[in-house]
This record gives C-alpha cells, sequence and structure tokens, in this order.
C-alpha cells in the first residue's frame, strides 16, 4: 500500500518515470490489485506508451469495472491508438461508473464491516431494478462466497460472465468458488481461458497450481509453485502453499523446507509455523520456540496469525511434555477461533434427531431397489482424528481400491436438495428427500458417481470417500447407492475428542474448538450410528482403533472381507505405500501403527472435565477402555 500511494504521488506530481519505476515492480508482485494496474497506466500514458498504457488499463478494469477513472484513461489512450470503436466502449463504462446507484457503495461498506445481511439486502434490491449490473452481480456473488453459499455464488459469477466475458476478477472468482466445490475440472477450464489472456500472471499462474492439485495431479502442481517461487522468491504465501503441495505428495523434508522460507521472509506468519507442528512428526527447536513466544506477544499481532502460533506452541510444549503449558495454549487458540466461527450444538442435535425420525425401517422397505447398483463407492465414515487416515492407507494398498480424498459431493447433493424447496436456508433435506421418485434418487446416485469420476485416476473398481461427517447422511447413501460399502471408524470418547481439540482444521469442523461442543457432538454421533445399526443391522462395518492397533492383521482381514476384497498382505505394510494424503494424519500414516498415541490424552486429565461431562453416557457405554 505505501509502494503504491508512492507510484500514485509521483503520478499526481507527474514524475512519471519515478512512478514507472515503483509501479512496474509493484505490479509483478501484486497483479491483482487493480489500483495498482490503473497507477501503472496512467505512468505509461504520461510517458507517451499508448499500447503499454492500453494493456495495463485494461488489466485494471478487468479486475475492477468499477474504476470509472481507468475507463476514462482507456479511452484516451485507444483514441490516440486510433482505436475509435474501443475508445466509446470504453468512455460508455466511464460514464456508467460515474453515474452508478450509490446503494453500491453502501453495500461495500457493509462487506468492508461485515454486514453481510445487510449487504445481501443492498445488492438485491440493486439487482431487483438493475439485473445487468455486472459489478451488483460479482459482489453479491461475494456475499454468498462469505455465507458458504457457494452454489449460489457461482451462479452469481457465470451471470456477469454471460454478460461481460472479459470480466477476468469475477472469472478468477469462479476459479475459487468452484475450487472449493470440489469441482477443479470446471475450475481448470476458466483459469486456462485466463491465462490465455495473461499467461505470466502470478495470481493465475497461483490457482492453476492450486486447481492441479486438487485435480490429484501433485507433479504439475509443485513444478507450478516452483516456477513462481523462482520468479518471486519474496512471497511468503507461495512458499506456504508449495509446502502444502509437498506435504501432501509424501515429500516430507521438502514441505519443511518449504515451510522455513516461508518463516524466513515473514516470521509473523502464524500459519507457516502451525504448517510445521502439523507435519506431527515434526519438532520445534528451543530457538523456534522462542520466536513463537516473541511473535505471540506482539500486540499488533491479527488473531489468524496468533491462533496459528497458539495451537504451534500447544504441539511445541506437548512434544517437551510440558502439558500444562500446552493446555493452556490449546486452549486460547480453541477461543480465538471459536469467536469467529457460528456453531450451535442444539441444532446439531436438532438435526441429528431429524434424520433419526426420517430414516425408519419403513423408509428403506419402501424405496428398496432404488438407487444406483454401482458398488464402486467405498465410504468410510467418523469422527475427524479418530484414525479414518490409517483404514484409508490401509485400503487403498490394495491393488484393487484407489485413495481418494475427503470428497465433498454427499454433502453437494443434500445441499442442492435443499435448494430444490422454496425456503432452502430453513428447509431440512430430507423434506425434499422424502418427494422422490425411485428415478430421481437413481439420478443422485448416478450424479454422484458421475462428479467423482474425475478424482479416479488409476482405473482401479473401487475407490474410497473419505469424508468423515458423512455419516450423518449414511441414510441417503443407503438410498442412492445401496450397495455402496460403508465404515465406521470410531475411537475412545476422550482420545478423539482432544485429539480434535488440538487440531486446527481448515474449514468444516466448527463443534471442535470448544470442549462440551466436542462432547455433545460425539454423543449426536453414537447415538445416530446406533439408530443405524437398528434399522440397517449389518449394514455399516464399524472399526475401533484401539483393536486395530493391538491386532492390525485380524481387523485388516475383516475389513476386507466386509469389502468383498481377497486379503492382500501389502494392506498391512500400507506405510510403503506411494500416494497422496491429504489429511491431518499424512506423515502419521506414512509410518508403521504405534501404540504411543493411544493414552496422550490422560496427560491433559486434569484439564478435561468439561469434556468428560458432556460425553456423559458415550463416556461410559465405550466398548474398549482406554
Amino acid at each position: 500500500m505505501a509502494l503504491l500511494i508512492l507510484g500514485a504521488s509521483h503520478n499526481a506530481l507527474g514524475n512519471s518515470a519515478e512512478a514507472l519505476d515503483v509501479l512496474t515492480p509493484l505490479s509483478v508482485s501484486q497483479p491483482g490489485v487493480a489500483m495498482v494496474q490503473m497507477e501503472l497506466g496512467i505512468a505509461l500514458a504520461q510517458l507517451r506508451r499508448p499500447a503499454e498504457a492500453a494493456r495495463a488499463l485494461r488489466r485494471a478494469v478487468g479486475l475492477r469495472p468499477d474504476l470509472a477513472r481507468a475507463w476514462l484513461a482507456l479511452g484516451e489512450q485507444l483514441d490516440a491508438m486510433g482505436d475509435r470503436t474501443g475508445a466509446e466502449t470504453a468512455k460508455a463504462w466511464y460514464a456508467r461508473q460515474v453515474n452508478r446507484d450509490p446503494s453500491l457503495a453502501l453495500a461495500e461498506r457493509a462487506v468492508a464491516e461485515n454486514q453481510l445481511q445487510k449487504a445481501d439486502s443492498l445488492l438485491r434490491a440493486r439487482m431487483a431494478t438493475a439485473p445487468g449490473d455486472i459489478l451488483a452481480l460479482r459482489m453479491l456473488g461475494d456475499v454468498a462466497a462469505r455465507m458458504g453459499r457457494d452454489e449460489e455464488a457461482t451462479s452469481l459469477f457465470q451471470q456477469a460472465l454471460v454478460i461481460e466475458p472479459g470480466f477476468h476478477a469475477a472469472r478468477l472468482d469462479l476459479v475459487m468458488a468452484l475450487n472449493r466445490r470440489e469441482l477443479p475440472d470446471q475450475a481448470l477450464d476458466h483459469i486456462k481461458e485466463l491465462l490465455q489472456v495473461e499467461p505470466d500472471n502470478p495470481a493465475y499462474r497461483t490457482q492453476l497450481a492450486q486447481t492441479q492439485c486438487k485435480l490429484g495431479d501433485f507433479a504439475a502442481g509443485i513444478e507450478t509453485y516452483a516456477g513462481l517461487t523462482r520468479e518471486f522468491p519474496h512471497q511468503a504465501s507461495l512458499w506456504l502453499n508449495s509446502g502444502h503441495a509437498l506435504k501432501t505428495a509424501g515429500r516430507g523434508d521438502d514441505a519443511v523446507q518449504a515451510y522455513r522460507q516461508s518463516i524466513e521472509l515473514e516470521p509473523g506468519f502464524g500459519e507457516a509455523w502451525w504448517s510445521l507442528a502439523n507435519l506431527k512428526t515434526f519438532r520445534f527447536t528451543d530457538d523456534d520456540i522462542a520466536t513463537m513466544r516473541a511473535q505471540l506477544g506482539r500486540p499488533d499481532l491479527a488473531d489468524d496469525h496468533r491462533l496459528h502460533f497458539e495451537f504451534a506452541l500447544g504441539k511445541a510444549q506437548e512434544d517437551r511434555a510440558r502439558f500444562e503449558e500446552s493446555f493452556i495454549h490449546y486452549s486460547r487458540g480453541n477461543a480465538v477461533r471459536a469467536g469467529s466461527v457460528a456453531y450451535s450444538a442444539d441444532q446439531n442435535s436438532l438435526r441429528a434427531r431429524r434424520a433419526r425420525e426420517f430414516f425408519t425401517r419403513e423408509v428403506f422397505a419402501n424405496h428398496a431397489g432404488s438407487g444406483v447398483a454401482d458398488p464402486d463407492p467405498i465410504f468410510i465414515v467418523g469422527l475427524p482424528r479418530a484414525g479414518s487416515t490409517l483404514v484409508e492407507q490401509i485400503l487403498s494398498s490394495h491393488s484393487q481400491v484407489e485413495g481418494t480424498m475427503e470428497l465433498q459431493e454427499i454433502m453437494a447433493i443434500t445441499r442442492e436438495l435443499r435448494e430444490m424447496s422454496a425456503a432452502p436456508q430453513s428447509t431440512a433435506y430430507t423434506e425434499v428427500l422424502a418427494t422422490l421418485e425411485p428415478d430421481q434418487l437413481r439420478g443422485l446416485g448416478e450424479r454422484y458417481l458421475q462428479r467423482t469420476r474425475i478424482h479416479r485416476k488409476l482405473g482401479k473398481p473401487f475407490f474410497i470417500d473419505k469424508m468423515p461427517n458423512n455419516f450423518s447422511y449414511i441414510g441417503l447413501i443407503h438410498l442412492i447407492l445401496p450397495n455402496a460399502r460403508i465404515i465406521d471408524v470410531r475411537r475412545h470418547p476422550m482420545a478423539c475428542c482432544f485429539s480434535g481439540f488440538k487440531q486446527h482444521f481448515a474449514s468444516g469442523q466448527n463443534f471442535s474448538y470448544r470442549l462440551e461442543n466436542l462432547g455433545r457432538f460425539y454423543r449426536d454421533y453414537v447415538e445416530l450410528m446406533a439408530h443405524f445399526d437398528e434399522v440397517l443391522p449389518g449394514r455399516v462395518h464399524r472399526i475401533f482403533y484401539e483393536t486395530l492397533v493391538d491386532d492390525t492383521e485380524t481387523q485388516v482381514r475383516a475389513l476386507l472381507e466386509y469389502c468383498g476384497l481377497p486379503f492382500e498382505p501389502q494392506c498391512l505394510r500400507f506405510f510403503e505405500t506411494t500416494r497422496a494424503v491429504r489429511t491431518a494424519s499424512a506423515e502419521q500414516v506414512r509410518q508403521p501403527i504405534f501404540r504411543e498415541g493411544l493414552d496422550q490424552w490422560r496427560h491433559y486429565e486434569p484439564w478435561l472435565g468439561p469434556l468428560k461431562d458432556a460425553l456423559g453416557p458415550a463416556l461410559d457405554d465405550y466398548p474398549i477402555p482406554n
């Protein structure tokens, strides 16, 4: 920002050469900032370099079509180049921005102040009177994305692009929305279109790398990141993302180096420190701990960095057996995170109760024969940190099974079912599910298989969907994919819940930041699984993590028998299997099974009273003592 102000000041004083010296490197390191591109274009225009100026100004309005000054300057440069048609178009856009509705400014302010409902109302009112306003469409899409409504955001960005295909900022927003929806194949098409316009744009190339990794092409993603870090070696976030890709691909030492490089560039980058801790096998030095403490003591440290430092220090002190200090750090990190997410334990209990009430023996009997008969999917469900990644690694070591990732398609189907109702925000997906005919249920199963096909790279007959939260949707899975295997991985409630408490999840596990919520969530999970055991006896195969650790071969043989697979010895040597693992246990499952983690929670038992109280009978009834 300081460099932008300096460059703009030089422009205002007529010092165009000095402005160019400041703005040229800034435009390379910050290609997605429209104001930088505009000021660069103005400097080039003052230096009578109209073709270059026009290119910069086009980038500016592609990022922000509301920049009236950029449109005016672009029109002037196109006039100078003899492009009368282009100049008239640019001036028309200038006039449109000068006279734009003031409600957009109010909406922008509401977004900046995180008043999303207010912004949503203002923008919808604007769209009612001006449905072709692409700025309002993009802003409304941004608001929808911030509120977690990525399907709606996708639709709004697409509408803006239909009206103005050259709105590159909206296309980039669309790429990010599609990736959040786990639709990287569609995102890749749009990234390629952007790269055709600006093949060297680092923002586009960064999204290309992320999309390649989401497609499972980690070699290509790592190569793209490598090119970016060579060109922009001082960008800490690039090194961080490169480290994530390297970690997932099993290149742990290279990931550590990438995270270290990110930290060297920005010692206050909390996520880079937590990424080291999240390798699980990494150990911090005394100097590391001193540096993290110093950063944590900064009064200007943002909450996002603060919570990452707290979780990282919690892990560092745990490794040193300083458990009380470790717990204090974990608690502080969780408290910061809990203050920024919305979660209601009562609402979760209500959803679980509704599922038990809806998915009865009668419902399943009435829909017998519905759905798709394909047996391809193997669902691994349960709570996070219960051992599901270990079971996935064992199964994906089998010659007939491909491991993929935590797929979001089942949850996407539930959202789409709600969207079919008149009040999507207040309607349970089961209310819509109850109205579907057998061919519609079959269609949902076919949709799931079609959308997940992109993650199946090896041509094997079976694949794993390891989304733990799918335990909530076992009834839906049975109706649309009646021959899919479902494996419930369960771990001692204290061990599982506390492991979740000390894990900072990137997203999706908002229940995990308070001990009381963790205990209630575990109870709801156990009660719901007991219901499905009753109404669909034998449908779900259960693995207790402790038994798997103590008697691995017996449990693996039983697991393979349930899946209809012959025993293969390499399933017992799962730690030798080379594949991308995208969860917090990525490094741990590349080692043989060990018992050390089973009782780790006991070191923290003096401070876990609220968790015990919330678990109640779920703790007393757990079949395997720990």
